[in-house]
């Protein structure tokens, strides 16, 4: 009678575990695995509290794709934009003087490895030149200065010497850096008797000096070539709407830059295989017809190469109607000054972002450039222009020592992770994020970069995605953030 009891017991519970599933075949229930780490991305922040400055962050982890809550930053890099030229300012006549003069060779070296290395400083790639004197000059002069009521049409008193004091000397330390830096050249004024007033300051360009000022352009180009300086491109004249200045300067209108270029500096320039860039208007965002219209007329705009822009007056959007107009030239920003006038380094590092280095890239600009590159304590030396501009460092004349101010850092988080040869590729959001901007690009070595920046008073959490991975990034409060993978 008992074992016919054990016997039904066995059954039952033989019976309750083939139902319940445990079998040796039967799936395994464990906890959920973590996604898969597939990379690495490295990250530098700049807070604008300036508790961290372009410091290095740790590493974030890439994982395969999934899904999200958080707005989701999607980086696509097929969708591919404007190549990139470089990242900098303008090398002007008193920044030259500065750095050549006022520090000694240890401060020097140090200054410049911070600027133009890629690895160990900012890695500066572009920088833009005054030919001639500028509002940042020691001096007023160009390279064929004549006696009053004198001409020199044969060009024949050409010299560079007063740039072989200060600017050529910083250009060949620089060089020995970054060999492959590009330069542009500006002027602000032609040499005063080839113009209408006979003045550097104001005037026209004289119609029976077209000839002459396209050779002018020239002989500057074979003569820095001859310094082991290559000027990548020149612009035909620097704000040519503004012509009141105290310092040198000169009315060009559209008209008139066209007819210089149609029929002097184009044929001159393609007649001796001369491969510097033309590039049409250099002056603010609130003008778009001066480029447009000459961009218009085929006769000129084969010379061209495309049109610059300044940050004084107008909107970054004004780029990107040029760009829409033609988009088979190019876009170049070429000039804006912090200064006095705005000294919040916060406040400074989210315009900088949103307007110039965000703003202007993805408004097709295919470089970035502030003013000057260095000044000194007292916003000098100056030559009857701006008395409160602010340059990238700040060299005290005195001492040597660097202050590096909001644009060295602006610049920073650009210039050392995009590269001359990236491109801009295409990036959106999933849901709109209120004071967040960013902005992506693909190195020539396939590395990605996005620039994220946060103007809000407290931070955001969003995550990237790019092909089959993904990271989450915590941007702060105010900050702005270089992101490479």
């Amino acid at each position: 009678m008992i074992g016919r009891k054990l016997e039904c017991v066995f059954l039952v519970l033989t019976a309750f575990f083939s139902v319940a599933g445990c079998g040796d075949d039967d799936p395994k229930y464990e906890p959920p695995h973590p996604p898969n780490e597939i990379g690495k991305a490295q990250s530098w922040l700049t807070m604008g509290d300036q508790s961290v400055l372009l410091g290095k962050q740790n590493d974030l982890s890439i994982i395969e794709e999934q899904s999200t809550t958080l707005p989701v930053i999607t980086v696509d890099i097929t969708e591919v934009m404007q190549e990139i030229e470089g990242f900098g300012a303008a090398l002007t006549g008193s920044s030259a003087y500065l750095i050549n003069r006022k520090m000694n060779s240890s401060q020097r070296n140090q200054l410049l490895n911070d600027l133009f290395d890629s690895e160990n400083g900012i890695g500066i790639s572009y920088l833009r030149m005054t030919i001639g004197a500028s509002d940042f000059s020691l001096s007023d002069y160009t390279y064929d200065d004549a006696p009053p009521g004198d001409t020199d049409y044969s060009l024949s008193q050409f010299s560079i010497a007063k740039d072989k004091e200060d600017v050529i000397p910083v250009f060949k330390l620089i060089l020995a850096i970054a060999p492959d830096i590009k330069i542009m050249g500006s002027p602000w004024s032609p040499p005063a008797w080839m113009k209408t007033n006979d003045a550097l300051r104001g005037g026209k360009l004289k119609l029976e000096a077209y000839d002459a000022y396209a050779n002018y352009f020239l002989k500057y180009i074979d003569a820095f070539k001859e310094e082991g300086i290559t000027i990548d491109a020149i612009t035909v004249q620097n704000e040519p709407l503004f012509f009141t200045a105290n310092y040198p300067c000169m009315e060009m209108t559209a008209d008139e830059e066209r007819a210089f270029i149609t029929q002097s500096l184009g044929p001159l320039f393609k007649g001796a295989g001369v491969e510097t860039k033309i590039i049409l208007y250099d002056h603010n965002w609130d003008n778009t017809d001066y480029a447009i219209s000459i961009l218009n007329e085929a006769s000129s705009k084969e010379f061209v190469a495309g049109s610059a822009f300044h940050a004084y007056a107008g909107n970054v959007s004004a780029m990107g109607v040029v760009h829409a107009a033609h988009p088979d030239k190019g876009l170049y920003f070429t000039e804006v000054s912090g200064g006095e006038w705005a000294t919040n380094f916060s406040d400074n590092l989210q315009w900088n972002m949103s307007n110039i280095f965000i703003g202007t890239t993805k408004n097709w600009s295919k470089n970035v450039l502030l003013w000057n590159l260095a000044l000194d304590q007292n916003f000098g030396p100056q030559n009857s222009g701006c008395t409160n501009c602010r340059g990238v460092v700040t060299i005290n004349a005195s001492t040597g020592n660097v202050t590096r101010n909001v644009e060295y850092y602006s610049i920073g988080h650009f210039s050392k992770f995009i590269r001359p040869g990236a491109h801009r590729v295409g990036s959106s959001i999933s849901s709109s994020v209120p004071g967040l901007d960013y902005v992506a690009f693909v190195n020539a070595d396939e590395s990605r970069v996005i620039v994220l920046t946060n103007d809000n008073d407290e931070g955001k959490n969003v995550v990237v995605r790019e092909g089959e991975g993904q990271f989450s990034y915590s941007i702060p409060a105010r900050s702005v953030a270089t992101v490479r993978w």
